[in-house]
């Protein structure tokens, strides 16, 4: 039996996804994840509502890792910047964690329900970023903004990274943020109606 709270979850969740792996999430319930974790299902249910949230758990850590990284770019650095800076110190722990990312993303990518669960959850993280560039002085508007585009150019590194093995995921963030720039660099106010 784990002895603690932390240990069980995470035990809990590579049991999950050993399980989801090797049947299928649709196949596995529950109680087998327990049972696989070494855990009563009333343990599984005191962390984790349903199945699917025990393949998300990692969003916490996620989270954990942006808030912080954020707040350790000075106060004085402009948005985009501090963006910048703050998807450049998270790359090691994404880098880190990347079996258990990469074996979450197959499962996601074969069970529908789980790819909406899934943009959700993202969904969530760009607001919470949202509000701590809010925090920082930004508007609700250049937050929400400078959110939604760095996730995206970090999810599109992610992307590129997994489709190519051997790689580093900082080369694939840097390839994005340059992209990104050589796009809006040349851009000069509305465009032509």
């Amino acid at each position: 039996m784990p002895r603690s709270g932390q240990e069980a979850r995470e035990r809990l969740a590579r049991a999950a996804l050993e399980l989801f792996l090797e049947r299928g999430f649709d196949a596995v319930t529950a109680a087998e994840i327990a049972a696989r974790a070494g855990v009563t299902e009333r343990t599984y249910f005191r962390h984790f509502p349903d199945k699917r949230e025990v393949l998300f758990d990692g969003e916490r850590r996620l989270t954990e890792w942006v808030t912080e990284a954020l707040a350790s770019v000075p106060a004085d650095v402009p948005l985009w910047p501090a963006m910048r800076r703050t998807v450049d110190l998270i790359v090691a722990p994404l880098e880190a964690n990347r079996p258990d990312s990469d074996r979450l993303a197959a499962i996601v990518k074969a069970t529908p329900a789980l790819r909406e669960r899934a943009a959700s959850k993202e969904a969530r993280l760009v607001s919470i970023i949202t509000g701590l560039l809010v925090g920082r002085g930004a508007s609700t508007d250049e937050a929400a903004l400078v959110a939604r585009t760095a996730w995206g150019v970090l999810a599109q590194a992610i992307e590129a990274w997994r489709a190519a093995p051997g790689t580093s995921l900082q080369v694939h963030v840097d390839r994005g943020f340059t992209l990104l720039t050589g796009l809006v660099g040349g851009a000069q106010g509305d465009p032509p109606r």
